[in-house]
């Protein structure tokens, strides 16, 4: 019932939904320093603004929650579905080719630009199909809620503070990764490690490396500086490493010290297999050189030890595990610094449901320990499941399946939404698993034909339960 009249109505507005989401890429949404009325600086806050100026011209109701989260209601009913998106973004890099990060693009049906398919995209698939509802006079008698949110890149403050005010939905859904549904969100372990020593002048020595800026992507590029060794010698093993990592390494003699520099491919943490990791790399390239015997390159070589390049299922940091339902542990070695006095370093794990305490973290802590290095104090976060068989994923599934002709079916994920605390909370769309949209990296696209058949879907499954 009504797709008839959804495939006219997204027909013939295609090219607004589009312009609406090309509005929101224009606007760099990076988290930034906080200023009064902009929890997350001002980018964020314009992205709101923009969203909201966009609901308001929809005729929905709109309300501004302190800047963190601005809603868009269907109707004055009670709440039977929110959809959950975010509008802000990772930070962009310098490899973008197709178009600059923030100079929306259409080529070959696809939508290039930051935050296209993370999450301004999907975002407004959501906001459109609520329109579509209210345009076509599709009675219902519950309502649907749009949350937009700012901060979910960064750690989902801007949601938890919504929740302190406003209650859960019967049903929520946020279209922030893959369709079919995705009822499994492995649970997170994210923590920095730190050690500390003596200068020690001895040489051949590495002076400083540096590499990755976020716990959940996995890192492009890394660069070292070393000092009392051979420019030939470090440029010919840079060629063998190369082939053999993956990651492109090169190396130039600059002010009295050789820059060896790491290219790698960036990824979602949650998917550390899609990238090349140029930071796992650089410390594995730099703990085969003939450095002098110090503790620092001592506790170099053990971090490579624990976190091997291209091991990002645990096995050698001894925490390789998996179960039925939710499948194997991923972890991500994502940022690093070290000096000649000290290292510091973040990883990303996503965790099986039958990780815990004891088995994961505490594996970890005795890990680093033994090598004199420290771990930080965090909490595991517990992964998130939703059975396949509630009345709420069925309905999910059958509205995929009458618009896609294709199987609907359950997965886990190692990435976390907005639901991963909610009750009855899943993830619905809007990539299409066989096509990587670059999320996270560049050249960032969305399918446009995509983007439409999720609206078409979330409109659909509005209507089907909030009837």
């Amino acid at each position: 019932m009504y797709q008839k009249q959804l495939e006219e109505y997204f027909a013939a507005h295609k090219d607004e939904m589009i312009e609406d989401i090309c509005t929101l890429i224009r606007i760099p949404s990076d988290r930034q320093q906080p200023k009064e009325g902009m929890p997350f600086g001002e980018g964020p806050a314009r992205a709101l603004e923009a969203a909201m100026d966009i609901g308001r011209r929809m005729g929905m109701k709109v309300t501004d929650y302190d800047h963190y989260v601005a809603t868009f209601d269907l109707n004055e009913q009670e709440r039977g579905l929110d959809i959950l998106a975010h509008l802000d973004i990772v930070p962009v890099g310098d490899d973008w080719t197709v178009t600059k990060p923030f100079e929306p693009k259409i080529l070959d049906g696809k939508l290039y630009g930051r935050g296209s398919a993370d999450d301004k995209g999907p975002a407004m698939a959501g906001l459109w199909a609520a329109k579509a509802v209210k345009d076509l006079k599709i009675p219902l008698s519950k309502n649907c809620r749009v949350i937009l949110g700012t901060d979910e890149e960064s750690g989902s403050s801007d949601i938890a503070h919504y929740y302190q005010t406003e209650k859960e939905a019967p049903a929520t859904f946020s279209p922030d990764a893959d369709f079919p549904v995705i009822n499994v969100e492995k649970g997170s372990y994210s923590s920095d490690f730190t050690a500390q020593w003596e200068e020690d002048a001895k040489l051949p020595r590495i002076v400083s490396v540096k590499g990755g800026f976020r716990h959940n992507v996995i890192p492009d590029k890394a660069e070292a500086m070393l000092e009392g060794i051979e420019l030939d010698a470090v440029r010919a093993a840079c060629v063998d490493y190369s082939r053999e990592s993956g990651v492109d390494f090169s190396a130039e003699q600059k002010d009295g010290v050789i820059l060896i520099e790491a290219k790698g491919r960036a990824a979602h943490a949650s998917t550390p297999e899609a990238g090349a990791n140029a930071v796992t790399a650089m410390v594995e390239f730099l703990s085969r050189l003939p450095m002098a015997d110090s503790e620092g390159f001592s506790k170099l070589r053990a971090v490579n030890g624990i976190f091997p390049h291209g091991d990002w299922e645990g096995k050698a940091a001894g925490v390789k595990m998996s179960d039925e339902i939710s499948g194997p542990l991923t972890i991500a070695f994502s940022v690093f610094e070290y000096s000649l006095t000290g290292l510091k370093g973040v990883f990303d794990s996503r965790v099986s449901l039958c990780a815990n305490e004891q088995n994961m973290r505490d594996v970890l802590v005795e890990a680093f320990g033994k090598e004199g290095i420290q771990l930080g104090n965090r909490k595991m976060r517990p992964g998130h499941h939703v059975p396949a068989d509630s009345p709420f994923i069925q309905t999910l599934l059958r509205c995929y399946e009458r618009y896609t002709g294709k199987k609907g079916e359950c997965i886990a994920i190692g990435g976390g939404t907005y639901t991963h605390n909610l009750k009855n909370g899943v993830a619905f769309g809007c990539a299409d698993p066989a096509v990587d949209n670059h999320m996270h990296g560049a050249d960032e696209f969305a399918v446009i034909d995509q983007l439409i058949l999720s609206a078409k879907i979330f409109a659909q499954a509005i209507i089907d339960l909030c009837r």
